[in-house]
């Protein structure tokens, strides 16, 4: 079933059957809602796409004005208020403890180190990482921001973006060279974002530092856009090791996106 599927069928179901409140299970709804829609919608959208009567979701609404988690525009549509922000970056530091354990099995398994990045705006920002045994500085550390297309992260996180936003990004930031690797054309990293389609996974090879790959996947359906990484040495993430170590990614992807769907098991 889609999200927005999903997301109807709970709107409308009741505390039975979920064993929540209804009233917060439906506000929730309608922000994430609005969050889909890119943060301004009108109360027909609304309407439309959960399913609910415009005076129930009139009602929601003035409650989230109320709270200032929602405002209302002078266009009288409404948008995403400034006080998720707060919210939103709280939560963006936990993710960052909560996917360590994950990490940290990625080095166990790996022997490299490996990074958590999400994409913030038009910026990559590593919010996590487990350093590997071997000793090694990279440029890949927690807080650091960078530019998509020189990582590996970068292309894991927009491989599936239309080649219109991702041109625009472009053109917001340029595409300097960090090593004489980088990508430094539009066409040349839509090209790399396709190969990342048809790989399932992303390569940084010497692109961001000379002398370090990286390998990068998604983490399925993680709430806000997220990737996870190993880096390490040339010399050791070759191609041989890469068949080795992308399966180990893709696993440690879809049981961290597990944890985060729910209150986060033990890994």
């Amino acid at each position: 079933m889609p999200p927005s599927d999903e997301r109807k069928s709970s709107a409308s179901a009741g505390p039975a059957a979920t064993g929540g409140v209804q009233s917060l299970e439906r506000a929730f709804d309608l922000l994430e809602r609005m969050a889909d829609a890119g943060g301004e919608v009108g109360l027909s959208e609304l309407s439309a796409t959960s399913g609910l009567p415009l005076p129930t979701i009139h009602r929601l609404m003035r409650t989230l004005v109320a709270c200032g988690y929602v405002r209302q525009q002078p266009n009288r549509r409404y948008a995403l208020g400034p006080r998720l922000i707060r919210l939103g970056e709280s939560a963006a530091r936990l993710l960052g403890t909560w996917a360590r354990p994950y990490l940290a099995r990625l080095v166990d398994e790996t022997g490299e180190t490996a990074n958590m990045a999400l994409l913030d705006g038009d910026e990559i920002v590593y919010v996590a990482q487990v350093p590997s045994r071997h000793s090694m500085r990279m440029f890949t550390e927690v807080g650091r921001r960078v530019l998509p297309h020189s990582t590996g992260v970068g292309k894991a996180l927009l491989a599936h973006t239309s080649d219109n936003e991702v041109r625009a990004l472009l053109a917001r930031t340029g595409m300097p060279a960090a090593t004489d690797k980088t990508i430094t054309t539009p066409e040349g990293f839509l090209a790399a974002l396709a190969e990342v389609r048809r790989l399932g996974y992303a390569v940084d090879d010497n692109e961001q530092e000379i002398g370090v790959r990286c390998l990068a996947v998604t983490v399925p359906d993680s709430p806000t856009a997220a990737a996870i990484s190993i880096s390490g040495p040339a010399g050791r993430v070759t191609d041989i090791a890469t068949e080795r170590i992308v399966p180990v990614l893709q696993q440690v992807a879809q049981d961290l996106s597990k944890a985060l769907a729910s209150s986060g098991p033990a890994v």
